[in-house]
């Protein structure tokens, strides 16, 4: 994987090379042999990832300049991306068994709705097809507009009003049978950035049904996801992958990864996990410092791959320098190695495509 671009020259989309990360032998068979490949977002580099197997083998890795890359949701035709004021929607602009360049997707930037900054983070698209976000600087979950920057969905009954204050840090949103059905804050505040002195303790996961809190007993939870009946959560005030018992209200946690989790995805029997270095250096008044002490580990960036069925971590890809957070893991299923167009790139000028089953032409 190499880049043949001189160091000053601008670049949009280039693959990343080998001393910047790290691996195991079988992640490439892992993509191949299960039928998926990953996108995963980092705001701290401003990127977007996405991992593959090449023609020979290898896994592939590209990085797509995008600004501040937030929360992410992926199928095996369309890409949808939050960044620092826009929400990104990338279609497949290859047809059925097209290969260009070694890549079996080519994911276009087609549409960009202005937001302005919401902060926003978990992003999905429901079982109707609309796009629903957390928008966290106003504590609601919401919708695109097309003359608004957003229309407001729910918020949590503690929230008294709308106001773009941050108050409980919602962050996360799981969807169950096509329905947003739960979410994560980092505390019940309702009060402008409240939730930062309730970092260590008072996490919630609340039903948007009812708007009733399941659990009031996490540190920093994010990237809820409902899986094989089950509803998962990142714990990441204390580094642990785990369940909800939803009669009692309790985390039961599964497996510890050594940095803070943000970014759950599954395929099959397993689940995906984003890690991320601390922001100061340290995990300073978290649980999570002491978890790495006691098991002499050190924090690190990058995708974890769990079995589901021993708690095992089989696969992993490490950044070792240049990125240190990541937000949003994905998978992009049936998809071997995809490509994609970041949205300032120059080439997009010349890739143009006719959709020939339209209403336009006729004899």
């Amino acid at each position: 994987m190499t880049n043949d671009k001189p160091e000053d020259a601008p670049v949009f989309l280039r693959p990343i090379t080998a001393d910047k990360l790290s691996l195991t032998r079988g992640f490439a068979a892992w993509l191949a042999g299960h039928g998926a490949s990953l996108a995963f977002s980092s705001y701290q580099s401003g990127r977007v990832y996405l991992a593959g197997v090449d023609d020979k083998g290898r896994v592939a890795i590209l990085e797509i300049i995008t600004g501040r890359a937030m929360g992410l949701w992926a199928s095996d035709q369309r890409l949808v991306l939050a960044t620092h004021n826009q929400v990104w929607q990338y279609e497949n602009a290859l047809m059925p068994g097209q290969v260009l360049d070694g890549k079996d997707r080519q994911f276009i930037p087609r549409t960009a709705t202005t937001t302005g900054d919401l902060d926003i983070h978990d992003i999905a698209v429901d079982g109707t097809g609309r796009i629903v976000f957390v928008n966290t600087l106003f504590s609601c979950l919401a919708t695109l507009s097309p003359r608004y920057s957003f229309t407001p969905l729910w918020k949590p009954p503690f929230i008294s009003r709308l106001a773009a204050e941050d108050r409980c840090h919602l962050n996360g949103l799981a969807l169950r049978d096509g329905v947003a059905a739960f979410v994560t804050a980092t505390s019940r505040s309702d009060t402008v950035n409240g939730w930062r002195a309730r970092r260590a303790h008072g996490g919630t996961v609340i039903d948007v049904a009812s708007g009733e809190f399941v659990t009031e007993k996490l540190s920093m939870p994010h990237s809820p996801r409902w899986h094989d009946g089950k509803l998962w959560v990142l714990n990441s005030g204390s580094g642990h992958l785990g369940t909800i018992d939803l009669a009692a209200g309790r985390f039961e946690p599964f497996v510890f990864c050594p940095g803070f989790l943000r970014g759950l995805a599954f395929h099959k029997h397993f689940a995906l996990v984003g890690l991320s270095l601390p922001r100061d250096g340290s995990f300073t008044g978290l649980a999570l410092d002491e978890e790495l002490k006691t098991r002499d580990a050190d924090p690190w960036c990058g995708v974890q791959v769990i079995d589901l069925r021993s708690g095992d971590i089989v696969e992993w890809l490490r950044f070792e320098e240049g990125v240190t957070e990541l937000y949003d893991v994905a998978v992009i299923p049936g998809v071997r190695n995809p490509g994609a167009i970041a949205p300032s790139a120059p080439e997009l000028s010349n890739i143009i495509t006719i959709d020939l089953a339209g209403e336009g032409l006729r004899a």
